[in-house]
């Protein structure tokens, strides 16, 4: 079936999850938020979106100029905060800036009190102690942490289902030397091996992506191997291998779909557990590199100055916010799929 004609039973799921008013408003939600991150550079940025000057237009927020593009005496990038430089296009042209003029490491030199400085009509949640603007590092904070969760999600799912798709078909000695090998590999100190390997190399967004992957995939493992080792003995399996259908194509034609319908359930609830993952680990100080937004650096910006609450309150509730959205969201994903309540809604 094509996303534009679904099967009864998909129908059937969307109608169950948009009777969650919770789940559905939450999804929604959500994805306005996810949308609006995805657009931060024309939302908080320290480069205009749009320029004239001497009747040419320029992107600044796409392209990088020089200097002396705009009548500067520099051969470096233009510094289009700077008054010199602003007063020159100004005289010549034009600037549209975004609704936000700090991006994620524009540090306020004009502060009228040490950093932290509290919120003001200039920095509407305030400074972090750097003089960095704590709103438009919480925007490009939120897309980071969205993007990791995702991104593992679907990497950790696809391993996951795999993995365990073997185990259940299989079975045997593969499944038992494959869950002896689970049993030892979900034992390692994860948080102890990645304080070992960020003190050997620098941890990055996708440094920590396959550290962390190696670890998550195992989450739907089970559910998978359980369907699997299920369906394998059903009669239509029986049947296709009778008939001579490859094993492959047993698995994802005839068992993979039921099996996904259990995984289902569980994949908002790995993604919420990957957006705190990487707050934990740049709260304590093993995550993405200095500098780089980060909503965990917020909350550890907080611990440490104690004497500017708007930190640490501000860092909180938007964690706290996303993943009660996060938890909603799956709650809703489960009820559709649960079979007892589409045999409900059915009579």
């Amino acid at each position: 079936m094509s996303l534009l004609h679904p099967s009864p039973i998909t129908r059937r799921r969307w109608q169950l999850f948009r009777a969650n008013k919770r789940g559905y408003r939450s999804l929604w939600i959500f994805l306005f938020c996810f949308f609006v991150s995805l657009f931060v550079e024309v939302i908080a940025n320290d480069k205009p979106i749009v320029l004239s000057y001497q009747n040419h237009l320029y992107f600044p927020v796409l392209h990088s100029y020089n200097e002396k593009t705009f009548g500067g005496d520099f051969d470096t990038e233009a510094s289009y905060r700077d008054e010199y430089l602003a007063q020159k296009i100004n005289a010549a042209g034009w600037m549209v800036w975004p609704p936000i003029h700090y991006s994620y490491s524009t540090i306020n030199y004009h502060l009228s009190v040490p950093a932290p400085s509290p919120p003001s009509r200039e920095n509407l949640l305030g400074t972090d102690d750097q003089g960095r603007d704590v709103l438009a590092r919480l925007i490009y904070g939120f897309r980071v942490s969205v993007l990791f969760g995702l991104l593992l999600t679907v990497f950790s799912s696809i391993v996951g289902v795999l993995a365990g798709a073997v185990q259940g078909y299989f079975g045997g000695w593969t499944d038992l030397l494959f869950q002896r090998f689970i049993e030892i590999w979900s034992g390692l100190p994860e948080l102890f091996l990645l304080i070992i390997l960020a003190s050997i190399v620098t941890p990055d967004f996708w440094w920590l992506l396959g550290i962390l992957l190696l670890f998550t995939w195992m989450s739907l493992t089970h559910v998978v191997r359980a369907e699997f080792l299920r369906a394998r003995n059903f009669d239509y399996v029986k049947a296709a291998r009778a008939l001579g259908v490859g094993e492959g194509t047993i698995m994802l034609r005839h068992v993979l779909p039921n099996a996904m319908v259990a995984a289902m359930t569980y994949v908002p609830f790995v993604m919420s557990g990957g957006v705190t993952a990487l707050t934990t680990l740049d709260f304590l100080g093993f995550g993405l590199p200095p500098g780089s937004p980060s909503l965990g650096e917020l909350l550890l910006q907080g611990k440490s100055n104690p004497q500017a609450p708007w930190l640490g309150f501000t860092g909180f509730f938007v964690i706290a916010g996303m993943l009660v959205l996060i938890i909603f969201i799956s709650e809703a994903v489960r009820d559709a799929f649960d079979p007892r309540k589409v045999l409900k809604a059915e009579s």
